[in-house]
């Protein structure tokens, strides 16, 4: 019981996500990969991301293409898709972002809204970022960064979002 009450709730360390983005996390991440259905076309997702404190910080990757185009084209159908359970509430915002060294094109977006209500659950804040990498030779890599409920510690937010570094 001594050492549970040694270790702090939020204990960050810095995770990298393929060879262009170093992530702060608050606990240890879970790593996973799993194909995304974007408009019939199969997209495989890198993605890290832990629970603590009542929080669920995660951060994803894909391959955004080989032209701005297609990486465009992609992004706004991963947005379309993580905006699906929040369609018939209003209650989704978006708004233009600046992040240090991303790409211009695709423009960085964050969207803010609130979970439904499930079975037995309340629901919860959830913030998700978008933002893109260009590449040497043209080609383009697109990232989602999510913070999924609220930390009893303000301060949390704020470190995860500034934890994101694109190298």
């Amino acid at each position: 019981m001594l050492a549970a009450g040694c270790n702090p709730t939020f204990n960050w360390r810095e995770v990298p996500l393929g060879d262009g983005l170093q992530a702060l996390l608050p606990c240890k991440p879970d790593r996973a990969q799993r194909e995304l259905d974007l408009g019939g076309q199969g997209v495989t997702l890198d993605m890290v991301g832990c629970a603590t404190g009542g929080v669920t910080f995660a951060v994803a990757r894909m391959e955004g293409g080989a032209s701005l185009a297609e990486s465009q084209r992609r992004l706004d159908a991963w947005r379309r898709a993580a905006r699906a359970p929040w369609r018939a509430d209003g209650g989704v915002q978006e708004a233009p972002l600046a992040v240090p060294r991303a790409a211009a094109a695709p423009a960085a977006v964050e969207l803010q809204a609130t979970t439904p209500a499930g079975a037995g659950g309340a629901p919860q804040p959830v913030r998700m970022r978008w933002f893109a990498q260009a590449e040497a030779g043209g080609r383009y890599v697109l990232y989602q960064a999510t913070m999924l409920g609220t930390a009893a510690d303000p301060q949390a937010a704020e470190t995860f979002w500034e934890g994101l570094r694109l190298r």
